[in-house]
């Protein structure tokens, strides 16, 4: 669909939206977005399986409770003939997380299942009268672990998945591929060049936070990066060197007391390294020198993946969570809050 005009901006708690008008023949259709607040596909989600290797230890876990609220609120005049929303639901990804149950409020949905194997719960809330809010209540019970990789082994074969270019992972830029080729100049094995690109991302990049994904290239420029521009240079500069690297959307465990500036919205990636599998890293987390070892080829039990894929279709360009509603000119339906709440319940310090 290609946007006619735009008509606002959304924010709520610090959250930031988009409102679209897009028309189908006569009748206005409005779509809201959720951006990421830090932010070719095959068939096969999990080359070399998803089950911990040899070369991964589990060192630790951690339980958790996530809850999530989205409340819509119809301002009127009128109400939407139809109105769709679709929710990422936290699943099973071997060997990071299991989840042990989940409840969904309202009970009445559809499970949707995307290209990536992400599950969503798609609500009608259609005819939503005027003046009136919908809320969406997920409730989420999961053990997440900690694990740690061995790259000793860094040989063998590559499959060839998750190696191509795609939106905000210019893999095949010019300038991506020049910079891949000169960091893993003189390095004997895959683990030393995404070793190289972490190391060339810690030292180069600067932290901003911009609510958006700008892609792996602009995060060379001077505009600054944040979680998602991080994730997606490493991404890019590995997939340019042949090396399958995948992208995350998810939440990050804050503790009770939260450093400065931290936000509970995270992205980061892994890498497939031969001999060892999917390898787990946080290159926005490992900016720092302190930081390096933590966050390279060690997965740390804070992180919670929601979603699996830079652009995964259901979302149409959003994260977490979407929303489509028409006709537009009769009613007018904003974000009145999104929340997300973690509860640890055991494994912590």
């Amino acid at each position: 669909m290609r946007a006619d005009s735009d008509i606002g901006d959304l924010t709520a708690d610090g959250h930031r939206g988009r409102v679209k008008m897009h028309s189908r023949g006569l009748i206005p259709v409005t779509v809201v977005l959720f951006i990421l607040a830090c932010q070719p596909v095959s068939g096969r989600t999990e080359p070399g399986g998803g089950e911990t290797a040899p070369a991964v230890t589990k060192v630790g876990q951690r339980e958790y409770i996530v809850e999530q609220d989205l409340v819509l609120r119809n301002a009127g005049p009128g109400q939407p003939d139809k109105q769709n929303v679709w929710v990422a639901l936290i699943r099973d990804f071997p060997p990071y997380q299991k989840v042990t149950s989940v409840v969904v409020w309202p009970e009445d949905y559809t499970t949707v299942v995307d290209e990536y194997g992400n599950h969503y719960a798609e609500f009608d809330f259609s005819n939503q009268p005027a003046r009136t809010s919908e809320t969406v209540k997920i409730k989420t019970r999961l053990v997440v672990n900690e694990l740690d990789y061995d790259l000793s082994g860094c040989k063998g074969e590559l499959p060839n998945e998750f190696v191509r270019p795609e939106l905000h992972i210019e893999s095949a830029n010019p300038q991506i591929v020049d910079l891949a080729r000169i960091l893993g100049t003189g390095m004997d094995s895959p683990c030393q060049k995404v070793r190289a690109f972490y190391e060339y991302i810690g030292d180069h990049l600067t932290y901003t936070y911009n609510a958006s994904n700008w892609g792996a290239q602009a995060a060379l420029g001077p505009m600054g990066a944040d979680c998602t521009e991080y994730a997606s240079l490493l991404i890019a500069l590995s997939r340019a060197q042949g090396i399958p690297a995948r992208y995350f959307e998810g939440l990050r465990y804050l503790g009770v007391v939260a450093e400065g500036g931290a936000r509970i919205e995270h992205a980061w990636p892994d890498v497939y390294l031969p001999g060892i599998g999917w390898v787990a890293m946080d290159p926005t987390l490992g900016r720092f020198r302190v930081d390096r070892e933590t966050y390279f080829a060690h997965y740390t039990p804070d992180h919670i993946i929601v979603t699996m894929g830079v652009n995964p279709s259901t979302l149409r360009g959003s994260s977490y969570w979407t929303h489509l509603y028409w006709p537009g000119d009769v009613a007018k339906i904003s974000v009145e809050s999104s929340e997300w709440k973690v509860d640890l319940l055991s494994g912590g310090d």
